[in-house]
């Protein structure tokens, strides 16, 4: 059975799955909610975009006693944005439950902030294992109540070496609880820890290859001094209205994206070596159609979930090919299809010998001669962003900026894109040919009252 209504779920939150779109289980979920439902130790190896974050989320709400203002779960993410994602679907999750506090602790962010929240007790708690041990330390984060700990992309956090805050967390929780264990490969460290923080866990896995019917791959044969004009001539002979360019490398991402700058592409660069602001930026821009090309490293984008990615590029091939599986599989979700597209030099054959057993099937070489080099300018992303030095703390809302900018000065409601609110600040998209309006218009205008600097993002 796929049908959530066959799981031992209450009413309301079964009627909440309807209407956030949850049809159906996906296999991941099929597999593990039972078991977590019965309050299993569970270790379970899952693709990129496989529903998991539903499948523990589902599980921990379900268990939860919303009169106990004490954390009773714990997610533990290897990176802020797959934090900050992982707490937004769990708020989803929990609209039918009332009072339900989930607060994301994560570093990068304001620690005072972060320890009034706690002050104020909360039920669910999503974070990053640094700031988590961090604030375990300064004793303002308890978890004596704690009934469930979720490790999330068990092996990315091995692999970014959160072993030893990972260890010092699990000492403070309590030995009688439930852990699960998500990750996409099954590594020896992977199965190492599991063996010190769990209790007969149940294993489950979910076939990690895309079929082509979602995911069409072509690779291409380029020499490396040739990659950056072929990624132009990809770009503009597919004209995708959103694009992941993956690179090995911090250094080389960079470089990739200062390119496709001069090309005259909107392109961001996605890597570990940019302040967390700019990262923030480049992922709302990204997110709200201002920016056409994302340029990542695989740790950067680990775990985000970008909606509605018409292509991959891998620029550079990957040397494990389970990493590019993870990465081709974040476009062709939720029933829609994708394109992969990676190159490869003659020297790398090795690499795409490794990917075709690992897919257990022929791969499609294309000839670079058959694309096409059009006009850059065509490739321009539909919306700009526009940043206002404002807000949750200030109490803006998005109704807030959206009656603001739709007041007197013409723009209609649907030339407003997503509006993103961070504590100090609000990212607004807005069509391109409306965005000089609107940012004069914001700029001479009051937000509540006040009156708030805006910039256009460029």
């Amino acid at each position: 059975m796929t049908d959530f209504a066959s799981l031992p779920l209450p009413l309301a939150m079964l009627d909440n799955l309807k209407m956030l779109g949850y049809r159906e289980m996906t296999p991941i979920q099929a597999k593990s909610l039972p078991i977590v439902l019965t309050q299993q130790d569970l270790i379970a190896q899952a693709k990129t975009g496989s529903g998991k974050t539903a499948a523990f989320g589902i599980g921990l709400l379900a268990h939860l006693n919303v009169r106990q203002f004490q954390v009773q779960a714990l997610v533990l993410c290897p990176t802020r944005e797959l934090a900050d994602q992982v707490g937004k679907e769990i708020r989803r999750l929990a609209r039918c439950t009332h009072n339900v506090k989930v607060v994301t602790l994560c570093g990068g962010m304001s620690l005072g902030s972060q320890i009034g929240s706690l002050e104020h007790g909360a039920h669910i708690v999503v974070g990053t294992p640094g700031r988590i041990q961090e604030l375990l330390r300064k004793h303002v984060l308890k978890l004596s109540s704690l009934k469930v700990l979720v490790l999330d992309e068990a092996d990315r956090m091995l692999d970014m070496g959160f072993q030893e805050s990972i260890n010092r967390i699990i000492d403070e929780a309590p030995k009688k609880r439930q852990t699960l264990l998500f990750s996409a490969t099954y590594s020896d460290e992977v199965r190492r820890i599991s063996r010190t923080i769990q209790t007969s866990p149940v294993e489950i896995r979910v076939e990690s290859h895309h079929s082509n019917a979602d995911i069409e791959q072509r690779f291409y044969e380029v020499e490396m001094n040739q990659r950056l004009p072929v990624l132009a001539k990809l770009l503009t002979h597919y004209r995708p209205h959103s694009a992941v360019v993956f690179c090995n490398t911090k250094r080389f991402c960079q470089v990739v994206s200062d390119d496709l700058q001069q090309r005259g592409f909107q392109a961001q660069a996605l890597h570990g070596d940019l302040e967390q602001r700019v990262r923030d930026q480049t992922l709302v821009r990204f997110a709200n159609k201002s920016c056409s090309v994302l340029v990542a490293t695989d740790v950067a984008a680990r775990g985000l979930d970008i909606r509605d990615l018409e292509i991959v590029i891998n620029l550079e091939l990957s040397q494990d090919p389970e990493v590019h599986v993870h990465r081709i599989g974040r476009t062709g979700r939720a029933g829609q299809t994708g394109l992969a597209l990676s190159l490869f030099s003659a020297s790398e054959a090795y690499r795409l010998q490794a990917i075709e057993a690992n897919q257990q099937q022929a791969l499609t070489i294309a000839k670079t001669d058959a694309l096409i080099m059009n006009n850059p300018a065509a490739f321009r992303a539909p919306m700009v962003t526009l940043c206002i030095d404002g807000g949750r703390k200030n109490k803006i809302r998005p109704g807030d900026i959206l009656g603001a900018l739709t007041g007197q000065s013409g723009i209609v409601g649907s030339e407003v894109g997503k509006i993103d609110i961070f504590d100090f600040c609000t990212y607004v998209a807005i069509k391109r040919e409306v965005a000089n309006q609107a940012l004069k218009h914001l700029t001479s205008e009051k937000v509540k009252g006040r009156a708030f600097k805006v910039r256009k993002l460029r």
